[in-house]
């Protein structure tokens, strides 16, 4: 029988487990709330970066409230199919903040090594502190009938939409339970050097003096992995623009594109900025051009701009590319184009729960239309470099693959890299390989 329905009217009086000890301090209730609150954002269809950054600005940070929903959000398939047959009704949307209070419990005692009487005692409790203690009886038997429903038979889904799974056999036959473990993990925090300020060895060193623990990234020769998270805002340098985030396969973008002093460089879809900083840092007597469609990430652009010390020497614009074309001419491209973002699970685990198969056929139409447009932008005997991230080839090799069959003066360079895969076209990074996420890239030369 289901243990809750969507609406308090609906919930049985049940007895709370006994020995289970309700009080618990305010404070901790208050985390716990806050998780929620983040949690039930994305399960009605908000992303998660916003929502973490709204419950910082208005409460500041606190692990506890990240672990918890973060890694609530990154096990949502696997908990959501545990106790969707236990409800006799789903949550009405306003109730969604139980919805996580449960998610939440099922997360502690699976992946934090918490007991499950407290993990039980913790969920019911903090239904106090969302002011909706009529929950409590519904969230104590959902809660127990999931773990005693995981006891007698252990999950034995694969914690990703089925649709995906699929595509990702499919595509991938015999390292698709690798990237599926991969999405699972948590990704390293990596950052980018600014080699021509500070050699990477000797930020090594720097990192190493206060007491951050990293090494040299094997494939890309700016990138230093950090063997633990930190709060980026305190690292050594990066309030003077000396490091960025980025991860290592986003970091290869620039080098391969190469500009050359005083060649104008195009980088489209160029927000928040992370290559758009790369190329300014790495050819400063480029003249960069960095062009996306949303007013609000452009905003984060500058900023990222700002802190480089780069802002004064790339020109930016607002503008939609996939619908008003260009009248410049460029001797670089970097197309980093919109798309299913199925590379960066482990980053945004959220994907899981809002990509739809529905989504591909039109992201892969703008990635057709941004690469025909911006050919005619490209000056004869310039290059484009092609990225997304994703690991799914009908937005990879096969678009890739596409246009070259329908652009006369189109053709590849062969990239080659000591990990990943060479496709029929372009080359392919798996999330995990080398301790990077998943990433994709061609490099296509116009015939002068």
């Amino acid at each position: 029988m289901p243990a809750c329905s969507r609406h308090r009217s609906f919930c049985r009086p049940i007895r709370l487990a006994s020995g289970i000890a309700l009080a618990k301090p305010r404070h901790a209730l208050t985390l716990r709330a806050r998780s929620a609150r983040i949690i039930a954002r994305v399960l009605t269809g908000g992303a998660l970066d916003p929502a973490l950054d709204e419950d910082r600005a208005r409460h500041g940070r606190h692990g506890l409230v990240e672990e918890l929903a973060i890694g609530t959000i990154r096990y949502a398939p696997r908990l959501l199919a545990r106790t969707a047959p236990l409800l006799r009704h789903p949550f009405r949307k306003a109730d969604q903040d139980l919805q996580a209070l449960i998610l939440m419990g099922l997360y502690q005692a699976f992946f934090m090594d918490t007991p499950e009487p407290v993990a039980v005692s913790e969920a019911v409790a903090a239904a106090d502190a969302l002011a909706k203690p009529w929950g409590k009886g519904a969230l104590n038997a959902v809660l127990r009938a999931a773990l005693a429903a995981e006891a007698v038979a252990p999950y034995t889904g694969y914690n990703h939409p089925d649709w995906f799974v699929d595509r990702l056999q499919a595509a991938w036959p015999e390292t698709w339970r690798a990237v599926l473990a991969a999405n699972d993990e948590r990704a390293p925090l990596t950052l980018r050097v600014d080699t021509r300020r500070i050699a990477r060895d000797d930020y090594l060193e720097r990192l190493a003096q206060a007491g951050i623990a990293a090494r040299a990234h094997p494939v890309a020769d700016t990138a230093v992995v950090l063997a633990q998270g930190a709060l980026v805002p305190g690292l050594p340098g990066f309030r003077e623009g000396l490091v960025s985030v980025q991860d290592a396969a986003a970091q290869l973008a620039a080098p391969l594109l190469a500009p050359a002093p005083r060649e104008a460089v195009l980088d489209a879809c160029a927000a928040p900025g992370g290559k758009t900083g790369h190329l300014a840092q790495s050819a400063p007597e480029a003249r960069v051009t960095a062009i996306d469609s949303d007013p609000a990430r452009m905003a984060r652009l500058a900023e990222t701009l700002t802190r480089l010390g780069c802002l004064g020497r790339v020109r930016t614009l607002t503008h939609d590319l996939a619908e008003y074309p260009l009248d410049d001419c460029f001797a670089r491209i970097l197309l980093d184009a919109p798309c299913s973002a199925t590379g960066v699970i482990r980053r945004h685990p959220d994907i899981k729960l809002h990509r739809r198969v529905s989504d591909l056929p039109p992201l892969r139409a703008i990635q057709a239309r941004l690469l025909d447009r911006l050919w005619h932008n490209l000056a004869p005997g310039g290059t484009m470099v092609y990225a997304t991230c994703s690991v799914l080839p009908e937005e990879n090799e096969d678009q890739v693959i596409d246009f070259l069959a329908r652009t006369p003066d189109a053709r590849e360079d062969a990239l080659h890299f000591p990990v990943g895969q060479a496709r029929r076209a372009g080359w392919q990074f798996l999330p995990g390989e080398a301790g990077m996420d998943g990433f994709y890239y061609a490099r296509l030369a116009r015939r002068a």
